[in-house]
C-alpha cells in the first residue's frame, strides 16, 4: 500500500488534482463575488414596497412613518437596554430591528432610522403611498392630497394622481428643453465668446491688435452676446413655466408638505404596481443609470459621464501604449545586441511592472502636467495664462500616465511573441531577397500580432480599474462637460473627466449618505466589470482572428 501511494505521489497526479482544485476555487470565488455584486447592485432598481408604520417612540408618543424597509438584523436586548432604550421585561434575548428608509431629508434631516420590532404597533402597505424621486433632498414618501396650478387647487385625492401624470410629463419635456439649451446653444455661444477673448489677447501679445481688428472682434462678440441674451430669455421662460405646478402631500406624522413638480424626476406608487409595471420601472431605472448624469452628490441618477470617460481614456491609452511597446520590444529582440546592457534593460522593464501605481501618478503630475503641460502653455497658449490649458490635470495626461504604467506589460508580451517565431521564417524571407525591415514588417510582426493583442488585453484590464494615479492627473468627482462635444476641435484632451473606479471610491467613501450610496457602489462596480469584459472581449476577438490567420505560418 505504501509503495502504491509513493508511486501515485511521484506520478504527479496529486499536483494535477491540487491545480484543478485551485482553479475551481478561484472560479467559484470570482463567480460568487460577481453574484454578490449583482444581487446587491441590481436589486436597488426594483421598486420596493412602501410601508406605513405606527410605532411607539422613546418618549412614549405614537408616531407614524412612511418609507421602505431596507434591511433588518438581530440585536441583543441587553445591548439595547445599555443604549438607554426601554424594553418590555418579557422581551426575548434577541430583538429584531429594521433599517427604515424614510426619505424626506428636507423635513427630518436624515434618510434612514432604526426601528426596533417591539415598538411597532401596526404596519401596512397602502396602495395610495407615493414615492417621489426629486432633483434635491432625495426621495419623498407620503400620500398625494392635491395638485395646484399657479397656487389654485385643480384636483384632490383620489383624482390628484391622474392629474399629476400629464403635468409631470410636461415638466419633463420642459426639463429636456432646458438641458438642450444649456448644453447645446448656450454652451456653444459661451465657448465662442471665450474664443474671441483669447483671440484678442493673442493679438495684443503679438502687437497686432489694430483698431480695425479689435472693432471686428467686438462686432462678433456683440452679435454673440445678443444671441446669448435671447437664449437666456428663452431659458428663463422655460424655468418659469416649469415652476407653474405644485403638489401637496402628507408625510410622516401627518405633516403637510408642498413639492414643486419641477423638482420631481419620477413619481410612482409601488404598492399599486403589478409585475409588468415593476419590470417596466426596473428597465427604465437601469437605462437611467447608464445614460443619465449623476445628481445629489453622485448618490442618485446615472453614471454615463463616468462610463464615457473610462472608455475614452482606455482607448487613448491603447493608441499610445501599443506602438511604443511594440517598437521597444522589436528593438530589444531584433536589433539590440544581446549583452549586459540589454539584459539590464529587460530587468528594468520587468521591475517597472511592479512599481506602485501611485508613483506613476506622481511622475505624471510632475513631468506631464507641470513640466510638459506648463511649457506647452507657454509656447502655444500664452493668451490663456495664468489660467492653464494643458498645464493642469486632464484626459490627455491621464491617458499618457496609464500608458506609461502599462508599457512594461506590452513590451514583455510582444517580446514573448517575437521569440516564438521560428528563425527559419526570418531566414527564408531574407533568402528570397527581402530586407530585414521588410521581413520584420511583412512577416514577423503579423505573426507576432496575437501576442501584441495579449499585451494590450492585459494593459486594458489593468488601466480600466486603476484609481490612485488618476486622482492626480485628471479624474474629478463631477465633470460639468464631456471631453467630446460639437465645439471645435471636438475632442478636448485638456478637460478633466469622470472615471468609474474613482466614482466607486467617491460614492463609497466620500458620500455624506452612506446607506443611500451603498447600492450604487455595487451597481457601479458591476458595470465597471462589464465594461472591462466588453473591452477585453473586443481585443480577444481581434487576437483570435489574427491567430487563425497566421496559424499555418506558425506551424
Amino acid at each position: 500500500m505504501s509503495a502504491n501511494f509513493r508511486s501515485w505521489f511521484k506520478s504527479g497526479t496529486p499536483w494535477i488534482w491540487l491545480n484543478a482544485a485551485a482553479v475551481a476555487t478561484s472560479l467559484i470565488m470570482v463567480v460568487g463575488l460577481l453574484v454578490l455584486i449583482a444581487i446587491n447592485g441590481l436589486a436597488h432598481f426594483w421598486p420596493a414596497a412602501v410601508w406605513q408604520m405606527e410605532y411607539r417612540a422613546e418618549d412614549g408618543q405614537v408616531s407614524r412613518l412612511v418609507g421602505e424597509i431596507r434591511s433588518s438584523e438581530e440585536i441583543s436586548a441587553e445591548r439595547l437596554r445599555g443604549a438607554g432604550i426601554d424594553l418590555d421585561p418579557a422581551a426575548g434575548e434577541d430583538i429584531t430591528r429594521y433599517l427604515f428608509k424614510t426619505g424626506n431629508r428636507d423635513i427630518s434631516g436624515s434618510d434612514f432610522r432604526w426601528i426596533i420590532g417591539p415598538s411597532i404597533l401596526d404596519r401596512s402597505q397602502p396602495e395610495a403611498a407615493v414615492v417621489l424621486e426629486r432633483l434635491e433632498w432625495g426621495n419623498f414618501y407620503g400620500f398625494l392630497e392635491s395638485v395646484q396650478e399657479d397656487g389654485v387647487t385643480v384636483a384632490e385625492a383620489p383624482a390628484a394622481w391622474d392629474e399629476l401624470q400629464p403635468r409631470l410629463q410636461r415638466v419633463q419635456a420642459i426639463r429636456e428643453q432646458i438641458r438642450d439649451l444649456e448644453k447645446g446653444e448656450i454652451s456653444a455661444i459661451n465657448y465662442r465668446i471665450e474664443g474671441l477673448r483669447l483671440e484678442r489677447r493673442k493679438l495684443e501679445l503679438r502687437g497686432a491688435a489694430t483698431p480695425e481688428v479689435l472693432a471686428e472682434l467686438e462686432r462678433r462678440r456683440s452679435a454673440l452676446q445678443e444671441s446669448f441674451v435671447q437664449l437666456r430669455e428663452a431659458l428663463d421662460e422655460r424655468y418659469l413655466a416649469a415652476r407653474r405646478d405644485t403638489v401637496t402631500l402628507t408625510a410622516l406624522d401627518n405633516r403637510s408638505v408642498q413639492v414643486p413638480v419641477a423638482q420631481i424626476v419620477r413619481a410612482y406608487r409601488p404598492n399599486a404596481m403589478n409585475l409588468f409595471d415593476k419590470i417596466g420601472f426596473y428597465l427604465a431605472k437601469l437605462w437611467e443609470f447608464v445614460s443619465e448624469d449623476p445628481r445629489e452628490a453622485n448618490t442618485e441618477g446615472g453614471i454615463f459621464p463616468a462610463i464615457f470617460g473610462t472608455v475614452v481614456m482606455v482607448m487613448l491609452m491603447s493608441v499610445v501604449v501599443t506602438p511604443f511597446g511594440v517598437v521597444a520590444a522589436v528593438y530589444l529582440r531584433e536589433y539590440a545586441h544581446q549583452g549586459v546592457v540589454t539584459r539590464l534593460i529587460r530587468i528594468a522593464v520587468n521591475n517597472l511592472a511592479g512599481v506602485p501605481s501611485i508613483v506613476y501618478g506622481v511622475f505624471g503630475l510632475g513631468f506631464f502636467i507641470y513640466f510638459l503641460g506648463g511649457n506647452i502653455d507657454q509656447l502655444f497658449f500664452p493668451e490663456a495664462l495664468p489660467a492653464p490649458t494643458f498645464g493642469t490635470p486632464g484626459l490627455l495626461w491621464a491617458s499618457l500616465t496609464l500608458a506609461l504604467l502599462t508599457l512594461p506589460v506590452v513590451i514583455v508580451a510582444t517580446e514573448e511573441g517575437l521569440s516564438r517565431i521560428p528563425r527559419s521564417i526570418r531566414e527564408g524571407s531574407l533568402a528570397l531577397g527581402a530586407t530585414k525591415a521588410e521581413t520584420l514588417w511583412r512577416t514577423v510582426l503579423p505573426m507576432a500580432s496575437p501576442a501584441m493583442m495579449t499585451g494590450l488585453i492585459l494593459a486594458v484590464a489593468r488601466a480600466a480599474g486603476e484609481v490612485a494615479p488618476l486622482m492626480l492627473v485628471g479624474v474629478v468627482k463631477l465633470a460639468p462637460s464631456l471631453p467630446v462635444d460639437t465645439n471645435a476641435p471636438f475632442i478636448h484632451l485638456d478637460r478633466k473627466f469622470m472615471h468609474m473606479g474613482f466614482h466607486i471610491y467617491d460614492v463609497g467613501f466620500q458620500s455624506p449618505n452612506v446607506e443611500a450610496a451603498r447600492p450604487l457602489v455595487f451597481a457601479t462596480a458591476l458595470l465597471l466589470v462589464l465594461v472591462i469584459i466588453v473591452l477585453n472581449l473586443a481585443a480577444i476577438g481581434i487576437r483570435n482572428r489574427l491567430r487563425e490567420r497566421y496559424r499555418t505560418l506558425e506551424q
